[in-house]
């Protein structure tokens, strides 16, 4: 891993030199290594709640949680529109619910409401969305390892030359992620921080309109009720 020289911030959030270095633990806990899907969007531009749409084997947001349970089994799930009707009908429970008051600001307010939710003892957090039902199991996998390897290190999802979800975000960057606005996500402060990039297969599979939707359904009745597989 290329791992960037950073700073640990001074901040309530900064994390000792030693929480910088390798978990030699047999498995580090779930509660330092948590996991978090934001799903409080309004879906606009679908016209209805993505993470409601029935995949087959349950909702779009169903999908998310199992792959956050790839990384964690302490999975949030940030809520907004469509909130408490997506509980109702999720199939999948995470551990927490979070209701984000002003979702309607944009992804800043889930991943700053996120980020604050979390206990004394994470070292950071995975953060995924509820709209990208295809992504690579086997990658998932092994960003999480990767963190527990090295939790002091940002790593991130490859999109073209820039970083973005899913991501690990250390906790010593988290000051940056509650300063932003709007509907900015991570991929900012990834960038600025050095964040070691990765290839995570259906990145670019989201679900965003209709015609969308109709490209990737087909597709996950294809893999079944899990994230796909590598395939070589």
């Amino acid at each position: 891993m290329n791992a960037s020289s950073l700073s640990i911030a001074l901040s309530p959030f900064a994390v000792s030199q030693e929480d910088d270095t390798i978990d030699k633990s047999p498995k580090a806990s779930h509660e330092q290594f948590p996991a978090l899907v934001l799903a409080a969007g309004a879906s606009r531009r679908m016209g209805r709640s993505k993470a409601l749409l029935e995949t087959g084997q349950g909702t779009l947001l169903d999908q998310a949680i199992r792959q956050a349970r790839l990384m964690s089994d302490r999975v949030t799930v940030t809520t907004g529109a469509g909130y408490p009707l997506m509980r109702f009908r999720a199939r999948v429970q995470p551990a927490c619910w979070l209701p984000v008051a002003d979702w309607g600001e944009g992804m800043a307010a889930s991943l700053r409401a996120g980020v604050a939710s979390l206990g004394a003892e994470a070292k950071g957090v995975f953060v995924l969305l509820a709209d990208q039902p295809l992504l690579d199991a086997a990658a998932l996998s092994a960003m999480a390892r990767a963190a527990r390897f090295m939790p002091g290190q940002p790593v991130a999802a490859e999109y073209s030359g820039r970083p973005g979800v899913p991501a690990w975000l250390p906790r010593w960057l988290w000051p940056e992620i509650l300063a932003l606005e709007g509907d900015r996500g991570a991929s900012s402060v990834l960038l600025a921080a050095g964040a070691t990039r990765v290839e995570i297969p259906g990145v670019a599979d989201d679900v965003d309109t209709p015609l969308d939707w109709a490209a990737v359904r087909p597709r996950l009745s294809q893999t079944g009720p899990t994230t796909r597989q590598c395939r070589r």
